[in-house]
């Protein structure tokens, strides 16, 4: 695990969107293809607009992004507090995507009507099928930020290892999943590969639609709907932990300092008991951060 910390939210956003880059050109560069897992909130807005104003951004062929959510907050297609919309209105409508590479969880107007656990585990079904036709994997992938990914996004725009990758190797660095047999998640018994797994930090250490003390946390299989959330709407749509940590790489994100307390304990408390603690990429688990939300992380 990395703890990487900026000084403020516009160079955490500027300095993860060029390792973002940076990331998913390596994925292509060994396979052709890449898959990122995207999260919702101010901070990934800011990341989602870093990402479109970084010339390097053509270093990455978009049209061979597989893009998948994390979590989603169940309600009609199009609402501005879905995590989707946020997402098509800040990066997806700015970039040449492949349409049927882009997999929103289902909304609540959709064919599978009000119904949540439908939805959960009509998106599983959706993420098996995709590990099927890209053979099956799960997690895996290469770790860091390679030489062929800097090396192009650096013929994108020669600019970049100045104005963005210094940005990141400037800050401080502190340092198998089940088979699915529910019908909450669709009885799946595989995913795609994600090469990252994007996740903001609540504060009160919440990843995804991932809740302490909520029953959700101990779910197994790949995804899950969520009733009585602690946080509005109630209702929402979510990745597993399990899920979440088959990504090659997971990264927390996390700015401003009512998230201290949370990732202070996230790193300090034991056992793990908050969402946050329980989640680790299988070959890389980044911290990304500002310097008020690494405020209380001991030194």
């Amino acid at each position: 695990m990395t703890v990487v910390i900026h000084d403020d939210p516009k160079l955490l956003a500027e300095a993860t969107a060029a390792r973002l880059i940076v990331r998913l050109t390596d994925a292509q560069a060994e396979r052709g293809v890449a898959s990122l897992v995207l999260t919702g909130g101010r901070i990934a807005a800011q990341i989602y607009a870093a990402v479109l104003a970084n010339p390097a951004r053509d270093a990455v062929d978009w049209s061979r992004v597989d893009f998948w959510w994390g979590d989603e907050r169940f309600l009609p297609s199009g609402d501005p507090d879905r995590n989707e919309t946020q997402a098509r209105a800040a990066l997806l409508d700015g970039l040449p995507v492949d349409p049927a590479r882009v997999h929103p969880m289902p909304a609540s107007d959709g064919p599978l009507g009000d119904d949540a656990p439908a939805a959960a585990a009509s998106y599983a079904r959706e993420l098996a099928a995709s590990a099927g036709a890209s053979g099956g994997v799960v997690g895996g992938g290469a770790a860091g930020l390679g030489a062929a990914g800097a090396a192009a996004a650096a013929a994108g725009a020669p600019g970049l290892a100045a104005a963005g990758m210094a940005a990141v190797d400037a800050a401080a660095a502190v340092g198998s999943i089940e088979p699915a047999g529910s019908a909450e998640s669709g009885g799946t018994a595989g995913l795609p590969r994600f090469d990252v797994v994007l996740l903001g930090v609540g504060e009160d250490g919440h990843v995804a639609s991932v809740f302490p003390g909520h029953p959700v946390i101990d779910e197994t299989g790949t995804t899950a709907s969520v009733h009585d959330s602690p946080k509005p709407p109630p209702v929402r749509v979510t990745l597993t932990l399990p899920a979440i940590n088959t990504a090659a790489e997971v990264w927390l994100i996390a700015a401003g300092d009512g998230k201290a307390d949370a990732v202070r304990e996230a790193h300090t408390a034991t056992p793990a008991a908050l969402p946050a603690a329980r989640v680790r990429g299988e070959h890389r688990t980044l911290w990304l951060l500002d310097r008020a939300a690494a405020a209380s992380l001991p030194a």
